[in-house]
């Protein structure tokens, strides 16, 4: 759920209050759930910037600026690349992953939750996080 960008980058949001860095969508900068993802490999391979990006000590540098501490991976990886290079992604919308999970509203987020959570539009993918059903329409 995209409500956990509020909670990964808490320290910097407090330390730079007017960013976009974790904020909800449209504006904010939420993270990614890589749930659904469509790579250009072709892109990927060719960047010198994206290599770049890949180095460990620009994934620590990285890491030291956002005071990320992730733990899922291409998901977090994606994450804290997209707070510092966002031309990097094309950001589908919310029809296309779903997140079904309310766990983050019931865990101390209830105030922003709906921030995140809010989707409209035809779904074309559900995603049944958190052992959510998956609605049949």
């Amino acid at each position: 759920m995209k409500t956990r960008g509020w909670h990964t980058f808490w320290q910097f949001r407090h330390e730079n209050p007017q960013t976009r860095v974790g904020g909800p969508p449209p504006k904010g900068l939420p993270g990614f759930n890589s749930g659904v993802m469509l790579l250009n490999l072709e892109a990927m391979r060719q960047s010198l910037l994206y290599s770049r990006l890949l180095e460990p000590a620009q994934v620590q540098q990285l890491a030291d600026k956002y005071h990320f501490r992730g733990h899922l991976g291409d998901q977090d990886f994606f994450t804290m690349i997209g707070m510092e290079h966002p031309e990097l992604f094309h950001v589908l919308d919310c029809t296309w992953n779903r997140q079904l999970c309310t766990w983050w509203r019931d865990h101390g987020y209830s105030d922003v939750f709906e921030a995140y959570f809010r989707c409209e539009g035809h779904v074309k993918i559900y995603h049944g996080n958190c052992n959510t059903p998956i609605p049949e329409d």
